[in-house]
């Protein structure tokens, strides 16, 4: 609720709990006035019979009272609703027990006599609060279920084990990961189920793709920077190891990590501390670190790419997502899953998936995985209008047989050119293209597949 915004008071009750009458019906008075409904009780245990019975807002409660005072009244309500908010009221020589009241849960206190003006104020803070804090428990129970293991579709053998063995880890919340597995297969919704089944708030899940940003940059976009570390850094900056406190840092493709920088991420490992660029003040590493990657670290290790002592480290828990060409099993529950968000986002009734084209789907060899069969069932939801999905409505690159019979040599491509384009340009401008929307756009993979040296490729 922003500051623009008034607290309506309509529907607001507010409970006052005093043993002196006298304060009790001016309190009540007063809120009246501004609008609220108003509930009163003259002793703890009356207060928590009242609270039992209906919903309350706030709760204003005297400090000193017999029987059981306003802390232990704020201790047993708030044990039932951890977010109602208490103000407490205190006399002036009792000031220090108010703070210590706030210390223990209560968002403020009032000095008897109570100032109508700064009484209103702080009821609209306390309700503003409030808000705000149900509101962040919802989003968090949001998340929670969003990104639950149990929102992981799947039957296959292979990922259930390695759904058993993330949420085994995540009950240990500093342990660090090392996720496996190809481009879109689901690595990083993995780290958020890990990530969420932790405990951990939503805020504080911070991903960073090595691959994607130069190395010049990378050491203080982890590590953030103090003024002046180096030319054009103005102003102090905090990086995303500081954003991850108390959660989790994902480090995805950590093979394209330089190796200078490794060296220093193994330090923080180790120390479980890190400085700033240009800083010398040791920062707590408080979060966990779960590494993602395509590649195969162990062969980079002995290509002298990867540090060996790094990769030790890293890998303390190895788990390995199979592709989707692997589970196909998983294939008709995905795309009935993907076809019922489309009708959510689309506002189509989508019947289905044909027979046919369900077969071609679940035979697809699927080099994107399941970013690839979301991407291809996306396109197929908007191309038909109340009618099954069809072979006709779906873009993939199917191995088809040849004028003489003959089938294509590649498993996953076929080319069709018009004879006025069939040029070696072109056959080598399509091959390319191919290859880079295989390789998610990276050159070097795709020079890598072709098997030419990457300045050739860029040529």
């Amino acid at each position: 609720m922003s500051e623009e915004q008034p607290v309506v008071t309509a529907n607001i009750r507010i409970l006052i709990v005093d043993d002196e009458e006298v304060s009790c019906l001016s309190l009540k008075g007063t809120l009246q006035r501004l609008g609220y409904e108003v509930f009163c009780a003259s002793n703890g245990l009356d207060a928590l019979t009242l609270l039992a019975e209906q919903p309350v807002s706030l709760v204003i409660s005297d400090l000193v009272m017999p029987e059981m005072d306003g802390i232990q009244l704020m201790r047993q309500a708030q044990q039932r609703n951890p977010e109602l908010p208490f103000i407490v009221l205190t006399a002036r020589s009792s000031v220090s027990s108010a703070v210590a009241a706030m210390k223990l849960g209560a968002f403020d206190y009032l000095e008897k006599p109570v100032n109508p003006e700064t009484f209103d104020v702080i009821i609209k803070r306390a309700l503003k609060f409030s808000h705000l804090a149900a509101e962040n428990i919802q989003l968090q129970q949001h998340f929670r279920e969003r990104y639950s293991f149990q929102n992981i579709i799947t039957h296959s053998p292979a990922m259930r084990q390695v759904l058993e063995m993330a949420a085994r880890v995540a009950a240990s919340p500093k342990t660090t990961i090392c996720l496996a597995g190809e481009s879109g297969v689901g690595k990083e919704v993995l780290c958020r189920a890990i990530h969420f089944a932790s405990g951990c708030l939503p805020g504080s899940f911070v991903a960073i793709n090595c691959a994607a940003i130069p190395e010049s940059l990378l050491e203080s976009e982890l590590f953030g920077h103090v003024r002046g570390a180096f030319t054009g850094a103005e102003q102090e900056r905090e990086g995303k190891f500081c954003l991850a406190r108390g959660g989790t840092m994902l480090l995805d493709e950590i093979g394209d990590m330089p190796l200078s920088l490794q060296a220093k991420l193994l330090r923080v490992l180790e120390e479980r501390t890190y400085e700033k660029v240009g800083g010398n003040k040791p920062l707590p590493a408080d979060f966990r670190v779960i590494v993602a990657t395509h590649r195969d670290l162990s062969k980079m290790v002995q290509n002298g790419t990867f540090r060996e002592d790094l990769f030790h480290r890293i890998n303390v828990v190895p788990l390995n997502v199979p592709p989707l060409r692997e589970r196909k099993e998983d294939i008709p529950l995905l795309a009935n899953h993907f076809l019922n968000l489309f009708r959510q986002h689309q506002g189509k009734s989508l019947p289905g998936i044909s027979k046919k084209a369900m077969e071609l789907i679940t035979t697809h060899t699927w080099p994107g995985n399941i970013r690839e069969l979301r991407n291809v069932l996306e396109y197929a939801a908007l191309m038909v209008s109340d009618e099954l999905i069809r072979p006709e409505h779906l873009r993939l690159n199917i191995v088809q047989p040849l004028p003489d019979g003959k089938l294509t040599t590649t498993a996953d491509y076929i080319i069709s050119l018009p004879p006025e384009e069939l040029s070696l340009d072109s056959i080598t401008a399509t091959i390319l293209d191919m290859t880079l929307q295989r390789c998610d756009g990276n050159k070097s993979q795709a020079a890598a597949l072709l098997k030419v040296n990457r300045k050739i490729f860029y040529r």
